[in-house]
């Protein structure tokens, strides 16, 4: 089957119901945004063995792939509507594997939706590797950003940290197998709705990708501010303890292990009555004067860093 009859065959489904994208009929794309908003766009790239593994089903990359980058767009606060995609197929790519992967794109289009604007494949003599652009909306100047924490503010996150990083470790078959938490490293959950109520509140934000404590000093450095984490605070699976209280994992890889994509923000203590009411959160520190990150114990007692996440490039 050709490139074009793919496109017709298995993309052009995904773009039926979304007329910006002119029925992939042109180059590109033509976008329209509601009145008095702001257009929000980012943009992700997978390959394999990086970010899934080898063996991993098209329906679950190809999930994955469209859930990194609505994460993104939940940071922002946006309402996410499209995305295009760009793709690097191995040239043993058959009809039945671009089936599976463009079922689970249109399952998450359901989901979450947003539809398929444009995009681009190629053929590669490398490993698969996926490029994906999400596009989002937001009332004009609500964005959250990642340099607006102040001295005093509070700081959340939204879910349990490091089941992703359990979930690869069991994936590779270092650790006991648990389905539910493999799917937590091979399909995020990207927090949209949360990301929507917390305009107004949140004065700082992003997803976690990298690792907490990473993450927590990408705000500290955006806002020219410190950070005091209190380890006992942060939320963990009952997974999590227990396999901690067997000495198979420790805390620190937990906070440095990334791929939670659960929402990390800051926010006034002035915000605490309406935070409180939203299911899900957790107060784990707050915002300092100074620089850099400090995470402490129970007792009060500072704990080693050794790693704060994942990089590409060391």
């Amino acid at each position: 089957m050709s490139e074009f009859s793919w496109i017709e065959t298995y993309f052009r489904p995904l773009a039926q119901a979304h007329p910006e994208s002119l029925q992939l009929q042109d180059d590109a794309a033509l976008l329209e945004c509601p009145a008095n908003t702001q257009l929000v766009i980012t943009t992700d790239m997978l390959h394999e063995g990086v970010h899934f593994l080898a063996g991993t089903t098209p329906h679950l990359i190809a999930q994955k792939a469209l859930r990194c980058n609505l994460s993104d767009l939940a940071a922002m606060g946006a309402v996410a509507f499209g995305y295009t995609l760009a793709l690097g197929l191995p040239r043993h790519t058959d009809a039945a594997w671009l089936a599976d992967f463009t079922a689970g794109l249109a399952a998450d289009q359901q989901t979450f939706g947003c539809g398929l604007l444009g995009g681009d494949t190629t053929a590669t003599l490398g490993p698969l590797s996926i490029a994906i652009t999400a596009y989002g909306h937001i009332p004009h100047g609500k964005a959250h950003r990642r340099t607006g924490a102040q001295i005093g503010d509070d700081i959340y996150v939204s879910g349990p940290i490091g089941d992703a990083y359990i979930g690869l470790r069991m994936a590779k078959g270092e650790l006991p197998a648990d389905n539910a938490m493999i799917a937590r490293y091979e399909l995020p959950m990207p927090r949209l709705e949360l990301g929507v109520r917390l305009q107004g509140l949140a004065t700082a934000c992003l997803d976690i990708s990298d690792g907490l404590l990473q993450d927590m000093e990408h705000i500290c450095t955006a806002s020219s501010c410190a950070a005091a984490l209190d380890a006992s605070h942060i939320p963990l699976s009952p997974t999590a303890h227990q396999l901690m209280g067997a000495g198979h994992i420790h805390l620190p890889e937990l906070l440095a292990g990334g791929d939670d994509y659960e929402l990390l923000f800051t926010a006034s203590p002035m915000s605490r009555l309406a935070l409180d009411k939203i299911p899900g959160l957790t107060r784990i520190g707050t915002i300092r004067q100074g620089s850099g990150l400090t995470l402490y114990d129970a007792h009060g007692d500072i704990l080693p860093i050794n790693s704060k996440g994942y990089q590409h490039f060391k």
